[in-house]
């Protein structure tokens, strides 16, 4: 059984490994000869984990698939801005965060907030998952569907795509502080609700 140094040292290596594949990725999508190239090894590499990313946002697949579509369009439009600060991923997640957000703000009303949208997407759920609408993970989403939309965002990056704050917060904008405590709120408020409803 590896012990905790050797855990940390493999944490490491893959970190660096992602780093060297995500610069490789990088010079491909800004050189004119490999631009295409880029794009679909990106798509390929990151389209699952964006997709899910954004599904966890919006709820409804159809919806996911067009915020994705819109993100990978941002993306290689708009990849020579991209400055290097950061890695590549912090910067694409947080593309594919404002395109959610901007697909729900569409579907609300003048002067209504994002977290208004909370019962139209318990909606959604369930109808996405009527089959399961019993199952634990599906009383989960639901649970997270009571937290406000950003930090329901936040709890997602940090619980599901396994993030460090750090990351986090350049995806988000937010203090990491603000992004710690925001995380135990959410745990807290995620039990009491699978509680209650269990």
């Amino acid at each position: 059984m590896q012990n905790e140094n050797d855990m940390q040292q493999d944490t490491q290596q893959q970190n660096q490994n992602t780093e060297i594949a995500q610069e490789q990725l990088r010079k491909m999508l800004t050189s004119p000869q490999q631009r295409e190239q880029g794009f679909r090894l990106l798509t390929k590499q990151y389209g699952k984990t964006l997709y899910w990313h954004i599904r966890r946002i919006v709820v409804s697949h159809d919806d996911a698939e067009d915020a994705l579509q819109e993100t990978f369009i941002k993306i290689f439009s708009s990849i020579d801005s991209f400055k290097g600060e950061g890695q590549l991923t912090s910067w694409m997640y947080r593309i594919a965060t404002n395109e959610a957000l901007s697909l729900l703000r569409r579907q609300t009303h003048l002067f209504q907030s994002i977290d208004s949208l909370a019962p139209t997407l318990t909606s959604r759920l369930q109808a996405e998952t009527a089959l399961d609408s019993h199952s634990a993970e599906v009383l989960f989403q639901k649970a997270l569907l009571t937290l406000p939309t950003q930090q329901r965002i936040a709890f997602n990056l940090r619980y599901y795509d396994e993030l460090s704050y750090d990351e986090i917060a350049r995806i988000t904008g937010k203090s990491t502080g603000t992004l710690k405590a925001n995380y135990h709120y959410a745990v807290e408020k995620v039990k009491n609700y699978i509680k209650n409803h269990s």
